[in-house]
């Protein structure tokens, strides 16, 4: 399928099964990440695959939504900004934004393999930490719970909403 069909097809998945992602799919997950363009090529991210049942029981005890329960498998992303480029004109750290760029990435490859997933931003990224010592050095963008979309998975009402291009595009 081409890019923008792709981009349109994609949605927020708030009903996942428990059946096993193979290894395959998260390998080509994680390769759409790794091939994200970042400033400078730095690529100051880290991605944390939790497919454990004692790893997903810490990450579901600390993000609440319902709709992760059955995911089989977690995704969590996060930026160091030590090992980030720095625009030196205003000292703009792009390490969140290099970070969301993989994550964008990885969101959109999970879609082309017929998954599903959300990209969780409301979550307690401290305790996330206290459960896994080895993110505490990292801003933690993002949490991708990733599984087969059940039958009733249905786009949300709000998802084909969006402001009018004339708002978010201006001529120059």
């Amino acid at each position: 399928m081409d890019f923008l069909t792709l981009a349109k097809e994609r949605y927020s998945c708030r009903s996942l099964t428990d059946q096993h992602v193979s290894q395959e799919a998260v390998a080509a997950i994680i390769q759409a990440a790794l091939l994200a363009p970042t400033a400078c090529n730095y690529q100051p991210f880290k991605i944390w695959v939790i497919h454990s049942e004692e790893g997903l029981a810490k990450v579901k005890g600390v993000c609440k939504q319902a709709f992760i329960k059955p995911a089989p498998v977690i995704f969590v992303i996060g930026a160091d900004r030590k090992k980030a480029w720095v625009r030196d004109y205003d000292g703009m750290n792009f390490a969140d934004v290099d970070a969301a760029i993989a994550a964008s990435h990885m969101m959109l490859e999970i879609q082309s393999l017929g998954l599903g997933t959300t990209w969780i931003g409301h979550f307690d990224p401290e305790k996330l930490k206290q459960e896994f010592p080895d993110m505490k050095e990292y801003s933690l963008i993002a949490l991708f719970a990733v599984g087969y979309p059940a039958e009733d998975a249905r786009k949300s009402p709000m998802h084909d909403a969006c402001r009018p291009e004339s708002e978010l595009v201006q001529d120059c």
